[in-house]
């Protein structure tokens, strides 16, 4: 095995002169807190070591009123460095020189008008500070497609992130040459950006794998591990020593080894010191210390080695691959392996055997699932959460339901506070439940919708006795007659119109005037929170009866109207207006009538005549007798003298 380090990798001098200041602060602090606005560099174990050593990461520097900070390699924008020199904080500028010099084009080429259109990330820190210096109002383009997007400027200034390839910036830029009429571009890449980007691609043409080291969040660095995989099949990208794939760098006989800008040298060493010079008993027990010891119902990390239509080969770092067969992919039966993984995939697997008969560990994802998924169904439980379940199947006394792909039971009394008859309806259907009863040893699931319909029900009807107020109008519908009067629904809360509330008029039965199922507007007549009693009222929004008599009436005026009480003095006829009036014995007929119930009964729609109003006491006085009179008026007063005589001469005859 031959191992060659790239000619330029590790520490640029940006990250080198950061380092160094921040160690000459530490050393000299004096008691001193000392601080760096973000993460110093973009690699964690040597941020660790420093704040080990005692410096503190700061994210808000509001947050400060005393003690010496330092700005990061990346830069910062230029409001936050003026606050914080306003505000006579210690700074120590770590800013990479390259980046400074971007802030400089940026500022100066803002001022002078330009459009400023950055190449880069738009979440870098570096792409942040520098959009800064352009009062934030810089253009971010990480891509062609969204360069072909932007709309023309007078004048454009494009400047890049210092860490992208000079591919990318060269394509983007050619793009945004057409955008304006005057079109400054300014190739902003660190040169050693691009010495290590050229020296990584060298040596990935030549080696059968290549090594990255550098932090996962370094944009410097996972533009390596992107060049390399360009040019070489085989790219590890790592952070340290102990992420080396030792059990896979046996089979190649050329190692080629790269770092980004912010890896510290001493990460390097340790990867090289391993990987240099060791002979095959050495890497054989270096790979037999590295490989891990699992057993039966063991949850380990692997990475898919490969993918065919019927499994997964994964490798786990044990002295045998895994494999997880179709079945246990996962609870759709339909679903393919390669519709869920790649090669390189990164993935958490449950061991259900060591030895399949031919050396390979058996492995489930869908075991796995079921037992994060019951782990989460547990919390839901303890935590009283709201989750959805899907309706499976009707079965006996309830619904079969899916919740995380667990079948769990759904009581009938438990689906909604309003009775269901047929459960069929539910089929298919995903419902909204809390788990009520859960035990997970053996295997039952208990849900209710109930709860949560009765949650949100009481919620409703809190708000609404916070909004009922006395003689408000509110619409409700009629949900239930009683012989005493009507319950009506207001939207959660039952209140009750008495029968003496429903119309201006007697009435015997409330079903005289509505019927269930009416939606209505009434009147909140009393509330009473305490005995959760709302009384309403159905007449009093309507105009009174007498009200429209006096209005639409007058003496003399014949009417129809409809008998409703007979007694020995006379009878009661109510008119159209919902008013009854007095038919006195002596006005029903000018035949003599010795009881009104021989010439009325209940029900019986007469034509009577206004003969009396009596405002005061609200008394109507009716005839039947003078209606007779004027038509027996107008029947003699209709025919002729002279032929009345002639057809009695004829009839003589």
């Amino acid at each position: 095995m031959n191992i060659y380090i790239a000619k330029h990798a590790g520490y640029c001098f940006g990250v080198k002169n950061a380092v160094k200041l921040t160690v000459q602060a530490l050393e000299q602090a004096d008691n001193k807190p000392v601080y760096s606005l973000g993460p110093l560099i973009h690699n964690p174990q040597m941020v660790d070591k420093l704040r080990k050593d005692g410096l503190k990461i700061l994210k808000d520097p509001q947050d400060l009123d005393d003690g010496r900070i330092i700005i990061r390699a990346h830069g910062i924008p230029r409001d936050i460095q003026c606050n914080m020199e306003d505000r006579n904080l210690e700074l120590i500028d770590a800013t990479c020189p390259f980046v400074k010099a971007v802030h400089r084009k940026v500022d100066r080429y803002y001022k002078l008008g330009y459009k400023i259109i950055i190449v880069g990330d738009e979440n870098h820190p570096e792409v942040i500070g520098i959009n800064g210096w352009c009062n934030y109002e810089g253009i971010i383009v990480a891509s062609e497609e969204v360069a072909h997007k932007i709309g023309s400027h007078d004048k454009i200034c494009i400047v890049s992130q210092t860490t992208n390839t000079l591919e990318k910036f060269e394509n983007i830029s050619s793009i945004l040459l057409n955008k304006g009429i005057e079109v400054k571009i300014f190739n902003t890449i660190c040169n050693a950006t691009n010495l290590r980007q050229k020296s990584c691609k060298e040596l990935a043409e030549k080696v059968d794998a290549m090594i990255v080291i550098g932090g996962y969040n370094s944009s410097n660095t996972n533009k390596l591990a992107q060049i390399s995989e360009q040019y070489c099949k085989n790219v590890y990208h790592i952070e340290t020593s102990k992420e080396l794939p030792l059990q896979q760098m046996k089979k190649f006989n050329t190692i080629g080894i790269t770092a980004g800008a912010s890896t510290p040298g001493w990460i390097i060493k340790e990867v090289v010191n391993i990987m240099n010079g060791i002979n095959d008993n050495e890497i054989m027990e270096a790979i037999e210390n590295s490989l891990v010891n699992i057993n039966r119902g063991d949850i380990v990390d692997g990475k898919v080695i490969y993918v065919t239509e019927e499994e997964v080969m994964v490798n786990i770092n044990y002295k045998s691959d895994g494999i997880i067969k179709r079945e246990e992919l996962s609870n759709d039966p339909h679903i393919r392996p390669k519709d869920l993984f790649n090669e390189g995939d990164e993935i958490e697997v449950y061991v259900i055997n060591l030895d399949d008969g031919e050396g390979n560990v058996v492995l489930s994802v869908k075991r796995l699932e079921t037992i994060k998924n019951w782990e989460e169904l547990e919390k839901s439980y303890e935590d009283g959460e709201t989750i959805e379940c899907k309706v499976l199947t009707e079965v006996r006394g309830g619904l079969s339901v899916s919740v995380k792909n667990i079948r769990g039971f759904m009581p009938a009394s438990q689906i909604s506070l309003k009775y269901v008859d047929d459960l069929s309806v539910y089929k298919d259907k995903v419902l909204t439940a809390r788990i009520i009863d859960l035990d997970r040893d053996r295997r039952r699931i208990i849900l209710s919708s109930r709860v949560i319909e009765q949650e949100k029900l009481e919620k409703q009807r809190e708000a609404l006795w916070d909004s009922l107020e006395i003689d408000s109008i509110i619409d409700g519908q009629v949900a239930r007659l009683t012989d005493f009067g009507a319950f009506v629904d207001i939207g959660g809360l039952d209140g009750l119109i008495h029968i003496s509330d429903l119309s201006w008029a007697r009435i015997g039965h409330p079903s005289e005037v509505v019927k269930q199922g009416d939606k209505i507007q009434v009147k909140v007549l009393n509330c009473d929170r305490e005995r959760n009693r709302i009384s309403l009222g159905l007449k009093q929004i309507l105009p009174k009866p007498w009200d429209l008599f006096i209005e639409n009436r007058e003496i003399s005026d014949i009417t129809t109207g409809r008998v409703v009480n007979i007694l020995d003095f006379g009878a009661f006829v109510r008119l159209e207006e919902g008013i009854d009036g007095l038919v006195h014995i002596s006005q029903i007929s000018k035949d003599h009538v010795k009881k009104p119930s021989d010439k009325l009964e209940i029900g019986q729609e007469v034509t009577v005549k206004i003969i009396d109003i009596d405002e005061e006491n609200q008394r109507i006085s009716l005839s039947m007798r003078e209606v007779e009179d004027s038509i027996d008026g107008y029947e003699e007063d209709s025919i002729d003298p002279d032929i009345e005589n002639n057809m009695e001469d004829h009839l003589d005859e």
